[in-house]
């Protein structure tokens, strides 16, 4: 193939990159879809809404590359747990898309707690039984909608994350499929068996017919002209959730790789291995990805607040005018003077899971200056990876090689270096510009022949000089303990 359409179908916006043959962005294009609410705590997208877009997109960014022949083939990167639910005939959703942040599954997860299949959920999943997984919020379709679940009975309903969706709408209803990624943030796909599983299925009171086929990353998925853009059928190849993308697109393809999001809050992966391992507390193990007849697994958690804490210095106490300028506030004085900030302000997240503390700011003396905060605040952005970083290689038992980062504050040095001297690990900042539409990319290569294996894959990825350890382990430990003193001095309250 000469052009890779990838796309990158994301909670607010459909994107779309055009790849060339050296895996070089030659165009992007982007539309941002409706979000619905409802009623407070509810969420739903249009899907059709979100398919035309995605129509859209494709349309506008191949117009000058477009000679009606197949030169091109698409990839897809997707919000992962949002549930679509439609008609197998006539193509049409029975009702809007359930998004992952809607909670309208609370309550359907909360029998399910209350009838004891945690532990069904997480031996067979690796999640856990919440709302913001696919199963609840299609199981509230099927109740609640007209019709729909004796239309399901009959076998007339098509479930799909929204890759499916897509890959069924644009193959005119031939392909009903989905990627091994996404199937395992349904609460309804075994991990081990790599295979849609009857005792969560008849849990959630979903028919088996409703499910789509899985396949590896790296499948081909099927053909489509897009509505007759292309005069000749194109390959849908290469499909993964949009963080597993993004762990692929960072090419974390060998066991104790990581890939640490940082933006409002953090997301963090970190590949296990070909062993799927119970998550510790409140983490989960889902497939990383599957490519060249291998499947990886991951941990995953994310952290309440990180780059918000840089905001909220900003914007409510006026320390700093601009983010760019903490870094040479923080970095004004030797050490935090003994100053920590906790950014609990939503409660702290993994691994501690504690929603009823609050942020606090402790160890100040008359000396301490806003220095010293600006400083604090930087830390206690690598301490929250670092102790969920190290309870995922912990509970694996596996050593952490290297962390692939992305987002706004990997451009603050002194973060990073402070990262890696916590972690004792290199710190490797990509210059992809949409790692997870990249990571789609790559396993639209697998898919079609472009690379036989991982290595070939590495040598087009370009990313800055690693950021390695300066300080060693026990040098960093004081600074870490007194972390973990001022965590306790919330959890103890």
């Amino acid at each position: 193939m000469k052009y890779v359409i990838s796309i990158d179908q994301s909670t607010q916006s459909t994107k779309a990159f055009l790849f060339d043959e050296q895996c070089k962005i030659v165009a992007s294009e982007a539309l941002l879809h409706k979000q619905y609410y409802p009623q407070a705590g509810w969420v739903e997208h249009d899907a059709e809404e979100i398919y035309a877009n995605t129509v859209s997109v494709i349309t506008k960014l191949v117009e000058p590359y477009n000679t009606g022949g197949n030169e091109f083939s698409i990839a897809i990167t997707n919000q992962r747990e949002t549930v679509v639910v439609w008609n197998r005939e006539t193509g049409k959703p029975v009702t809007k898309a359930v998004v992952w942040q809607c909670m309208r599954g609370a309550e359907i997860c909360k029998q399910l707690k209350e009838k004891g299949y945690d532990e069904l959920v997480r031996e067979r999943s690796g999640l856990l039984i919440d709302p913001y997984f696919s199963g609840s919020g299609a199981k509230w379709i099927l109740d609640n909608v007209e019709g729909a679940r004796e239309a399901a009975e009959r076998g007339e309903l098509c479930f799909g994350t929204i890759d499916t969706w897509l890959i069924f709408k644009l193959t005119e209803g031939q392909s009903h499929a989905t990627d091994y990624t996404n199937a395992s943030r349904t609460m309804l796909f075994n991990i081990h068996t790599m295979d849609w599983d009857d005792d969560l299925l008849q849990m959630l009171t979903i028919p088996r017919s409703m499910m789509p086929k899985a396949l590896p990353c790296d499948a081909v998925f099927g053909e489509t002209t897009i509505g007759g853009l292309f005069t000749e059928p194109i390959k849908i190849a290469g499909v993964l959730g949009d963080s597993h993308g993004a762990l692929a697109g960072q090419m974390c393809f060998r066991e104790g790789y990581g890939k640490a999001t940082y933006g409002t809050g953090s997301s963090v992966m970190v590949n296990i291995g070909e062993q799927a391992v119970a998550a510790p507390e409140g983490l989960v193990t889902s497939v990383a990805f599957s490519a060249l007849g291998r499947n990886f697994y991951a941990f995953e958690g994310n952290i309440h607040c990180t780059g918000v804490t840089i905001t909220w210095l900003k914007d409510q106490l006026g320390m700093i005018r601009s983010p760019a300028e903490i870094e040479a506030i923080a970095t004004s004085v030797e050490d935090n003077g003994g100053v920590y900030l906790v950014p609990a302000f939503s409660g702290l997240g993994a691994p501690w899971w504690n929603d009823k503390v609050k942020a606090i700011i402790c160890g100040l003396s008359l000396g301490s200056t806003k220095a010293h905060i600006c400083r604090a605040t930087l830390e206690s952005i690598a301490y929250q990876v670092a102790d969920l970083i190290n309870s995922m290689t912990k509970s694996a038992g596996i050593r952490l090689k290297e962390v692939r980062v992305d987002g706004g504050p990997t451009k603050n040095k002194f973060l990073m270096q402070f990262q890696a001297d916590m972690l004792q690990a290199p710190i490797v900042r990509s210059e992809v510009e949409d790692a997870s539409a990249f990571g789609a990319l790559v396993m639209n290569g697998f898919a079609l022949g472009k690379w036989s294996s991982f290595e070939e894959a590495e040598a087009v990825w370009s990313a800055s000089e690693p950021v390695r350890p300066v300080h060693t382990e026990s040098e960093m430990a004081e600074l870490y303990d007194g972390w973990h003193k001022a965590i306790g001095m919330l959890i103890q309250k």
